[in-house]
């Protein structure tokens, strides 16, 4: 439960309201899925059994649903994916029952998964999960093809330097780092008090 001096309530209430205003027209949510479609491809042609895996399923249809966002994917035939026609009725649901965008970011840091609630084939779900657990996007190895190695793996330290302290930060619930003494930091040679 949030304490309600917590500034998330509030802001989850303007993201719940900025997202029933601010209703971006069709033509740019398709262009949106579109470019996840891309990148999940990208992400899957690095994973020769992640793409195995997905012709056995091709032409079946997961549906993902967020608050009101949604995306409709298709297996294909390639062991990728596409988005799937409307016509056709989701072979599996999956919808994720956090509403709060900053509760799903929290998780994500700490490296938690968020709540899904699952409708539909039992096979295919058994499969996205598989695909959820062991596909990882390698994007140190993408920013080395652009930018070289070194760079890439510079990048890639402070990311990871980053994630941590945020893990950190949010296991702590938002304090301070401790600095072992109750009183605070002692400076040499004093008994800390």
């Amino acid at each position: 439960m949030a304490n309600p001096s917590s500034p998330v309530p509030f802001l989850d209430q303007i993201f719940e309201r900025a997202g029933k205003l601010l209703q971006p027209p069709a033509w740019m949510v398709e262009e949106m899925q579109r470019r996840l479609v891309l990148t999940l491809n990208h992400v899957l042609q690095q994973e020769p059994e992640a793409q195995a895996r997905l012709k056995r399923q091709a032409g079946r249809v997961v549906e993902a649903h967020w608050r009101v966002f949604s995306v409709r994917l298709q297996a294909t035939a390639a062991g990728l994916l596409d988005l799937a026609p409307v016509t056709q009725n989701p072979d599996l649901t999956l919808t994720l029952t956090d509403e709060s965008p900053f509760a799903l970011l929290q998780s994500a840091i700490r490296g938690e998964k968020p709540g899904v609630r699952i409708a539909g084939d039992v096979q295919l779900a058994a499969e996205v999960q598989w695909l959820v657990d062991h596909v990882r996007w390698d994007l140190e190895e993408d920013l080395a093809r652009i930018f070289g190695d070194a760079p890439a793996h510079a990048v890639a330290t402070a990311g990871r330097r980053m994630a941590q302290a945020l893990r950190g930060f949010v296991g702590r619930g938002g304090a301070a780092p401790s600095s072992g003494t109750p009183g605070g930091p002692s400076a040499p040679g004093q008994a800390g008090g």
